[in-house]
């Protein structure tokens, strides 16, 4: 089965190639696309929580089955210092923060969501995180595109964990950086209130007598 692929900005440089054919299995996915590449050029593998798949000219997850003569695009992210991932290990607040800002901008607004010891009157022993880790990266990019296009900003990172955390412990780091800091706020803002809205990761609180699974809203 053949398939095309094409390549764009960063992805472009680091492959060496705009559009190439893929000659792949029946069943094969655009994720099989994706690691044949990432295989024959290993600095592109690291980019994977940052990235979107589209077949076709449309957004696609990264499992779905491809057909001869697809055309398979690997879309990085929107711009800039942008980054949004889901992650298993600590979130180092500080390189999230360096990784949004330039020069360019005069203040970086960073929201830090932690652990906390009591809810609803419980007190809480540990949390336990979970996603749909592929659409929840998709769904954390599309909150950038819409700061770009509501603010004009595109140095934004949103890095959600997931996994057992302990009680202080950060479990999602937001930073959005701009040359002014009302903006910086006003996106900051925004970019929480949609990923409790939008974005697939539940919470479970783990309480002396009990545990219950919580949306990101609770």
């Amino acid at each position: 089965m053949k398939v095309k692929v094409k390549f764009f900005a960063l992805y472009r440089e680091l492959v060496g190639l705009r559009e190439t054919q893929a000659d792949l299995p029946p069943g094969s996915t655009a994720l099989d696309v994706w690691r044949s590449f990432a295989e024959s050029h290993p600095q592109l593998a690291p980019n994977l929580p940052h990235t979107r798949f589209a077949i076709n000219g449309q957004y696609v997850d990264p499992n779905t089955s491809l057909k001869e003569g697809d055309e398979v695009v690997f879309i990085p992210p929107v711009s800039g210092g942008s980054a949004f991932e889901v992650t298993e290990q600590p979130i180092d607040v500080n390189r999230v923060v360096e990784g949004v800002r330039e020069d360019e901008d005069g203040a970086v607004v960073t929201f830090v969501g932690i652990v906390r010891n009591e809810n609803r009157g419980k007190a809480v022993l540990h949390l336990e995180y979970e996603a749909y880790r592929e659409m929840a990266a998709g769904k954390m990019q599309e909150i950038g595109e819409e700061i770009a296009q509501r603010w004009g900003l595109r140095h934004v990172a949103i890095v959600h964990r997931v996994g057992r955390m302990e009680v202080g412990e950060a479990s999602v780091v937001i930073a959005v950086a701009a040359p002014h800091r009302g903006v910086a706020f006003e996106a900051c803002h925004y970019a929480i209130d949609r990923l409790k809205e939008t974005v697939p990761v539940w919470k479970k609180e783990v309480y002396a007598d009990g545990e219950v699974w919580l949306g990101l809203g609770n």
